[in-house]
């Protein structure tokens, strides 16, 4: 029964040094903190043109009315390109402004875990 009870030992020190190794590398596939530019936005409206829509008298009352009415998230558009935001309360004092986001860019997802959000300068 020693045997069989250090294979099992070697067994779960092996699954564990994996574990730990797809961590590390999950960890390190999300990259680094990066700050983006561009402006806050819905995902009914992801280039930032209310003009169809005109949920509003303003594009950030277009903004959101799409959110709390039709149920869009908050995005940011860097003038080619949507994000999705982690951070959905936040956006709503930016919408329809230019921001600086700092986060880290999950490209799978295209979603941005929001650190901050910030007026652009």
């Amino acid at each position: 029964m020693g045997s069989q009870q250090a294979g099992t030992r070697r067994y779960n020190t092996a699954g564990v040094v994996v574990a730990v190794l797809m961590l590390t590398s999950l960890s390190s596939a999300q990259g680094k903190p990066q700050t983006f530019v561009g402006t806050i936005t819905d995902n009914m409206c992801p280039m930032a043109n209310h003009t169809q829509m005109q949920m509003g008298p303003t594009d950030a009352d277009c903004v959101k009315a799409c959110v709390a009415a039709h149920g869009a998230s908050y995005v940011l558009y860097d003038g080619k390109k949507a994000y999705e935001l982690s951070d959905q309360k936040t956006p709503e004092k930016f919408a329809a402004q230019r921001v600086r986001v700092v986060g880290t860019l999950d490209a799978k997802t295209n979603t941005i875990a929001v650190q901050s959000i910030s007026a652009a300068k």
